[in-house]
Parts: C-alpha cells; sequence; structure tokens
C-alpha cells in the first residue's frame, strides 16, 4: 500500500535535517523534486497505468534525488562525475534504512531501487524484469523534462553552482569535437565527455535523444524547450554559433519524427 501523502509529509521531515537551505542550487532540487513528481503522474496516467502504478511512479520521482542534497552541501556544487548521487541516494534509502519514512511496504523495494538506480545513467541497465523497466523509463522521462524546465527558468548560477557565474561564462565557451559529434549522430552525452560549459549545456539538450514516451516528445515540442534553451545564450565564437543551429535542426527533426510516428511504442 503506497500512502504518497504520508510520503509527501515525510518528504518535508527529510529536508529539516539540512540546516543550510539557502545555499546555492538547494532550493532549484527542491522545486525540480515536485515537478518531476508531477510529471512522473502525468506520464503514468497518459500510459493507463493502474493507480497504483501511478502513485508508485510518484513515489519514485519524490524518492529519485534525494542524494542530491548531500551532493550539494558537502560539494557546494552538482558533479555526476564526482558524486554518483543515484548511487548515494540508494544507500541513503536502503542500507540506512531511511525507505521506511516514506513506505512502511517493503515489497516495491526492488522497484524503487532500481529506478532511483538507473534515473541519470548514459543508459537503463540490460535485464530488468518489465515492471522494474517501465517504473526506470517513467522517472528518466520524467526527469529529463523538468531539466528542460530548470534550464528555462533558473538563474544561470543555481543550475551550475560552482562551475558558472555569469551569462557571458557561457556565452564564450566553445563546443567541443566530441559533443559535437555525438549529438549528430543523435545520441545521448556522455557526462565524463564534457569539457566545456556548452557541452555541459548541450548535454541536456541531447537528453531529447533518450525519452521512452511518446507523451514525452509531445510535451517537448508543446513547450519548444529546444528553441528556447539553445536561445537562452548569444554564442560568440563564430564556429560554435553555427553548431548550435546545426543542433536545434537536428533536435526538431528528431522530435518531430517521434510525435508524428504512429508506430512509436508508448511502452
Amino acid at each position: 500500500m503506497i500512502d504518497i501523502q504520508k510520503a509527501r509529509n515525510s518528504f518535508k521531515i527529510f529536508l529539516e535535517r539540512y540546516k543550510d537551505k539557502n545555499q546555492l542550487g538547494f532550493e532549484l532540487k527542491v522545486i525540480h523534486t515536485y515537478h518531476v513528481v508531477e510529471n512522473a503522474k502525468e506520464i503514468a496516467t497518459k500510459l493507463n497505468l493502474s493507480e497504483e502504478d501511478i502513485y508508485l511512479a510518484e513515489l519514485i520521482a519524490l524518492l529519485h534525488d534525494i542524494g542530491r542534497f548531500e551532493e550539494i552541501i558537502f560539494l557546494k556544487q552538482f558533479d555526476s562525475v564526482k558524486f554518483d548521487h543515484a548511487s548515494y541516494g540508494v544507500k541513503m534509502l536502503f542500507d540506512d534504512n531511511l525507505i521506511r519514512n516514506f513506505i512502511e511496504d517493503d515489497s516495491y523495494d526492488e522497484i524503487i531501487k532500481t529506478a532511483i538506480d538507473n534515473h541519470s545513467r548514459l543508459t537503463i541497465k540490460e535485464g530488468l524484469n518489465e515492471r522494474c523497466l517501465l517504473h526506470s523509463k517513467i522517472i528518466r522521462d520524467a526527469d529529463k523534462l523538468d531539466n528542460f524546465r530548470v534550464k528555462k527558468e533558473e538563474k544561470i548560477e543555481a543550475i551550475f553552482p560552482g562551475k558558472l557565474k555569469y551569462k557571458s561564462d557561457m556565452e564564450n565557451s566553445t563546443l567541443s569535437d566530441k559533443v559535437y559529434k555525438t549529438i549528430k549522430n543523435q545520441k545521448c552525452v556522455d557526462i565524463h565527455d564534457r569539457i566545456t560549459l556548452i557541452d555541459y549545456w548541450c548535454c541536456v539538450l541531447a537528453f531529447i535523444f533518450d525519452l521512452n514516451f511518446k507523451e514525452t516528445y509531445k510535451i517537448v515540442k508543446s513547450n519548444n524547450y529546444i528553441n528556447i534553451l539553445i536561445d537562452r545564450f548569444n554564442y560568440n565564437d563564430l564556429e560554435t554559433k553555427i553548431r548550435m543551429e546545426d543542433i536545434r535542426n537536428i533536435m526538431n527533426i528528431f522530435i518531430s519524427n517521434k510525435v508524428e510516428r504512429s508506430d512509436f511504442n508508448e511502452q
């Protein structure tokens, strides 16, 4: 039995353990979490899942970034290379038994653990059972959707705490050859390949190559995320400016094709 309201109340209590809530990026992650919960609920509902699986999708979303709060407090930045927040979140929840604060029933533990562990990987682990795979896909899409919103709405210094202070830092950056080639091949960018600030930005844009549901692509398209995110900056390096226009074209065509395909598998 999943009591999603009890889980939400427990999440608020969990956040109280952190005294320095003014740390740059902390509130961003709180807001992000609640948006991901709503995204997961919407996706699961559009997939016509049972009430139980809709609540489960919401619970996974509520807990998916729980390791991020440790990361921002101790590292003062988000750095997925130095700190695997997904694995750390799994440790907090299951090794430290924090999960029982959010749900008493342990019958969902494998699904929750698997989905959180897989939510930020470059690709989902192979060999998952059907339900674990489904919820891993839902949280990945829900998380990526809100990453687009965050990059559209939030202050740039809060998005990249410890890495960037001014908009001009991004605008004077260049796009590395390897990241550009990856995007031209319509693949997600490996976090270890990011070198420049523009690489970090394009890594987020490239999330569109790894969405699982037509509904997610419809949301991306209706919000015009690719154009808005690309247009958030001027690109002072001419070659980078040309490359960003090429990326815009590649991505918009890719999204339109996903939305228009009648044979695109919803699950």
